[in-house]
């Protein structure tokens, strides 16, 4: 006899036909009785671990859309501290330069120290040979980031985030005649749709006129207002839909979408040849040195120091606030899916329509509304759109807040 062999495709079984005394005199015993509710405990706990398990779940598949959110989130905040620093009657008034000076500088520091201590390859100047086109990079977006800070001086933050979505278009028809790359007729479409929203939004007296201007009754408005250094600072007041100064700012946050997809643009060409924290680093960089050169030689500006806790807070926001977009941003889209993610970009403009309301008590006009959501209705069409089949899969390539417009036009050509 012997045990441990196989006999009619049972295991360890012995006696005539695999019979098992043990086996069956467990089978003809009368089943465990248990404690009064220990059945209900072993229910409450499967069920405990199952919610566990869909919250985890949850979690995993949904965090990188967190970063996201939290990205966007940051975003807003610091436009607004950047809006509040720019004002007219504030005690002492920021230039769109000085903000970018500050933001930048925080944000290619702490950028560095984290290359340096994370050992990130090639670190800090990259590849010999892409020298060239990440300088081209960090040029580009420091034009793209004056363009949007400037005017945000002018505008409100609602329409100067509406107007920052038009990179996907300006994208597409640049990786058109550079890259080479498909210009299908829904981009064209999706392009005309959004300067259509920007007219209204500009609102240009030579198409509607001069338009009465209503003063808002601040003595029955709800508005938060702000003390410093013992005073009372009311919430700053942007100029005129038709004045100058709004057409002027409107242009600059056009040419601003254009550097930020020209950009766009280089960045795709660099692909995954450069690591992505380097290539924002040389836009911090540069974007830094150029600023602060720019208020070296401009003799209208000088390097000022901010008035009270105030100011000396935002200027902190805004350094933290700029590296924290950097950060969470990359690491969002990293985790997440290009449509997801780039659809939760447009969160912003509900973000800013939310700020204007809290702080300055304001709501935007219907045409810029309606503007608005054109814009954006074309960018979310856009972002739709589904390349061809047969192509080459989606790539990840390096992001900031200027690209995280872009998924729409990357997943197009790259997809």
């Amino acid at each position: 006899m012997s045990y441990g062999t196989q006999t009619g495709g049972r295991e360890g079984l012995s006696g005539p036909e695999g019979h098992n005394p043990v086996a069956s005199s467990s089978r003809m015993a009368p089943p465990a009785v248990h404690p009064d509710g220990a059945d209900d405990e072993v229910t409450s706990a499967q069920e405990r671990g199952s919610y566990m398990g869909h919250a985890r779940e949850f979690y995993e598949r949904n965090f990188g859309l967190f970063l996201v959110f939290s990205a966007q989130t940051f975003g807003s905040v610091m436009n607004t501290a950047a809006k509040l620093l720019t004002a007219k009657d504030s005690p002492n008034q920021f230039h769109a330069l000085h903000i970018i000076f500050v933001r930048m500088l925080a944000t290619a520091i702490l950028g560095t120290l984290y290359m340096w201590y994370k050992n990130v390859p090639n670190f800090p100047m990259g590849p010999r040979n892409m020298f060239g086109l990440l300088v081209m990079r960090g040029t580009s977006g420091f034009v793209g980031l004056f363009g949007l800070y400037y005017s945000l001086s002018y505008l409100e933050i609602s329409d100067a985030t509406a107007i920052s979505f038009l990179v996907p278009t300006w994208t597409g028809f640049l990786c058109y005649v550079w890259l080479h790359e498909p210009y299908r007729i829904q981009e064209a479409v999706s392009g005309l749709i959004s300067l259509v929203g920007v007219l209204l939004i500009a609102r240009p007296a030579f198409l509607f006129g001069n338009p009465t201007v209503s003063v808002p009754d601040l003595d029955n408005s709800t508005v938060t207002m702000f003390i410093v250094d013992g005073s009372l600072e009311k919430p700053p007041v942007v100029g005129s839909p038709s004045s100058p100064q709004r057409t002027l700012a409107v242009i600059c946050s056009i040419l601003g979408t254009f550097a930020a997809a020209t950009a766009y643009s280089t960045i795709r060409i660099i692909g995954k040849r450069v690591h992505s924290l380097i290539s924002v680093n040389y836009f911090a960089g540069l974007s830094t040195i150029a600023s602060g050169l720019i208020i070296l030689v401009h003799p209208d500006l000088e390097f000022i120091l901010p008035k009270g806790s105030l100011q000396w807070s935002l200027l902190l926001i805004i350094g933290i606030s700029g590296f924290l977009l950097q950060f969470l941003l990359t690491e969002g889209l990293q985790r997440e899916k290009g449509g997801r993610a780039t659809n939760m970009t447009y969160f912003q403009m509900v973000l800013a329509l939310i700020i204007e309301r809290v702080i300055w008590g304001t709501t935007p006009p219907v045409l810029s509304l309606v503007g608005s959501v054109l814009i954006i209705s074309a960018a979310i069409w856009l972002s739709l759109q589904k390349g061809k089949p047969n192509e080459a899969k989606e790539r990840a390539a390096p992001v900031d807040e200027e690209t995280s417009l872009l998924g729409a036009r990357g997943r197009q050509s790259d997809a």
